[in-house]
C-alpha cells in the first residue's frame, strides 16, 4: 500500500489518509440528502416516490468515481453530483425545456463523453483560453445566486406575490422557523470550527422538522438499493431511446453549456486544491492532470448514466487536505463512506423529501460559489457587464444557460462595438450565434405556426 499510493514520498501515513477520508466525506456528505431533493423537483407530483432511486445513483455515483480517483489518479480529490449543475438539470433542462427526465440526464451522459474526448486530445487548453476569465467568474457567481434564490424559494423564506413577483415568506409556517434553524446551525457550526458544518447543519434541521411536524421518521431505516435511474440515457421515451433525443439546437446548447460549467468548476478545484495539497508546480501545473481530468469527466458521464446529474471534482476535498490528506487514499476512503450510505435510502428520501431541511445548506453553498466575484473588475466596462448580466440573467430568467447567453452575446457586440474584434475569440462568435438562434427560435416557431 505505500508502495501504490507512495505514502514516504509524498509525507504522509496511514492514518493520516485515513482521517483525511473520513473528513472529506462529512465535509461534502450533505450532497447525500441535497441532490435527490433538487432532482426530484423535475418529477412533478411524484418527486417524493423518486428520491429513493436517486439517493442511490448518488451515493453510488459518488462511491464509484471517488474510488476511481484514488486508484487511478491517486490524488486526495473527492467526487459527487455538483452543486450547480444538478439544478441546471433540473430546473433548465428537464422543466425549464419540457422534456422527460431520461432526456436530461442524456444532455449530462453525452457532455461528459465530449469533455473525456476534449482532454484526451488536449484541446481543453483551447476551450479554456476561448472563454473571457471574468465570464468564467460570473458563470459560478450566477449559479451561487441562483442556488441561494432556490434555498430561499423552498425555504419558505421567499414567496411569490401577483404585484412584486417575490416576497418575504409567512413567519406562522413551521417550514420556515425549520429553515431557519437549519441556516443558524450551519452559523454555529462554522464558528466553531466543526467539520461537516453543513450536513450537521442538514441534522439539526431535521430534528426540527421532526417536532415541528413537517416531516415524520421513515417507517424503516435500511432498504435495499433502488436503480430505477440507472441507464437513464438508454430508455426508452416517446418511442425511441433518450439518447436520441438530443438532436435539436436547444438541446445541444444545453451540453455545450453545462460542459462549459462542467470544465471550468474542475479545473478551478483541482488548482485551488492542488496549490493548497502542494501538487502544483511554480507554472501552475498539476503534474498527472491528464488522469485528473479524465476521471472527473468520465464521472460527469457515469452520473448521467446513473442518474445522478454531473458528477464532478469536490472543492470540499480542500477539508481532507488539510488534515493532512495527500494520496489517493483519501478519496478511497471517502469512496467507501459514501457506498455504505446506498443502503440507507428511506433515511435520505426523509431528509432530501421535506426542502425546508435542506435549505439552509442551499443558501449556503450559494454564498460559498460567489467568492470569486471580488476577482472581476467591475470598473472595466467592456469586461464587467457581460459578467453582470450572467450573474443577474441566471437567477432571474431561472436559468443557468440563458444566463450565460445574455453574457457571452453582450460580450461580442460590447467588444465589436469598441473596436476589438480581435479580443474576441472565433469560438464566442459561434456559441453567441448559437445563442441568438436558441433565444429567437421559438418566436419564429410560433410565428411560422
Amino acid at each position: 500500500m505505500d508502495t501504490f499510493f507512495k505514502f514516504q514520498e509524498r509525507g504522509t501515513t496511514l492514518k493520516t489518509e485515513i482521517l483525511a477520508g473520513v473528513v472529506t466525506f462529512m465535509t461534502m456528505a450533505y450532497i447525500i440528502f441535497v441532490n435527490p431533493g433538487i432532482l426530484s423537483a423535475a418529477f412533478g407530483d411524484a418527486g417524493a416516490e423518486w428520491i429513493p432511486a436517486l439517493a442511490t445513483a448518488t451515493a453510488l455515483g459518488a462511491a464509484l468515481m471517488c474510488l476511481a480517483m484514488g486508484l487511478i489518479a491517486n490524488r486526495p480529490l473527492a467526487l459527487a453530483s455538483g452543486m450547480g449543475l444538478n439544478a441546471v438539470v433540473a430546473f433548465s433542462i428537464i422543466l425549464g425545456a419540457g422534456v422527460p427526465w431520461q432526456v436530461g440526464m442524456a444532455v449530462v451522459f453525452v457532455e461528459g463523453i465530449v469533455i473525456l474526448l476534449l482532454v484526451m486530445t488536449g484541446l481543453r487548453e483551447a476551450i479554456m483560453n476561448a472563454i473571457p476569465i471574468n465570464l468564467k467568474r460570473a458563470i459560478g457567481v450566477g449559479i451561487g445566486l441562483f442556488i441561494t434564490f432556490i434555498g430561499l424559494v423552498d425555504g419558505g423564506l421567499v414567496t411569490a406575490n401577483p404585484a412584486t413577483l417575490v416576497q418575504l415568506g409567512d413567519f406562522s409556517n413551521p417550514a420556515v422557523w425549520v429553515t431557519l434553524i437549519g441556516l443558524v446551525a450551519i452559523f454555529a457550526f462554522m464558528a466553531l470550527k466543526v467539520k461537516g458544518d453543513i450536513l450537521w447543519g442538514i441534522l439539526v434541521a431535521a430534528a426540527a422538522a421532526l417536532i415541528f411536524g413537517v416531516t415524520e421518521l421513515p417507517k424503516e431505516i435500511v432498504a435495499t438499493p433502488d436503480f430505477r435511474t440507472f441507464f437513464a440515457p438508454f430508455q426508452q421515451v416517446d418511442g425511441k431511446m433518450a439518447l436520441l433525443h438530443l438532436f435539436t439546437p436547444t438541446l445541444l446548447l444545453f451540453v455545450f453549456a453545462v460542459m462549459l460549467t462542467d470544465f471550468f468548476d474542475t479545473m478551478g478545484t483541482v488548482l485551488s486544491v492542488g496549490e493548497q495539497a502542494g501538487f502544483v508546480d511554480e507554472d501552475g501545473k498539476v503534474p498527472g492532470i491528464r488522469n485528473i481530468l479524465a476521471v472527473d469527466s468520465i464521472a460527469a458521464a457515469v452520473g448521467g448514466l446513473f442518474g445522478a446529474s454531473s458528477i464532478t471534482t469536490y472543492v470540499e476535498s480542500a477539508a481532507g487536505v488539510a488534515e493532512g490528506g495527500r494520496t489517493g487514499l483519501t478519496s478511497v476512503v471517502t469512496g467507501l463512506l459514501f457506498a455504505l450510505t446506498v443502503f440507507f435510502t428511506p433515511v435520505i428520501a426523509m431528509i432530501g423529501g421535506s426542502t425546508s431541511i435542506t435549505a439552509g445548506a442551499l443558501i449556503v453553498v450559494g454564498f460559498l460559489m460567489m467568492t470569486n466575484i471580488k476577482e472581476i473588475p467591475w470598473t472595466d466596462f467592456e469586461n464587467a457587464f457581460p459578467a453582470f448580466l450572467v450573474i443577474v440573467g441566471i437567477p432571474l430568467t431561472y436559468n443557468i444557460s440563458y444566463g450565460i447567453g445574455l453574457g457571452f452575446i453582450s460580450f461580442v457586440l460590447i467588444k465589436l462595438l469598441h473596436g476589438k474584434a480581435r479580443e474576441i475569440h472565433w469560438l464566442m462568435y459561434i456559441t453567441s450565434v448559437l445563442f441568438v438562434i436558441a433565444f429567437v427560435l421559438p418566436s419564429i416557431q410560433a410565428a411560422i405556426g
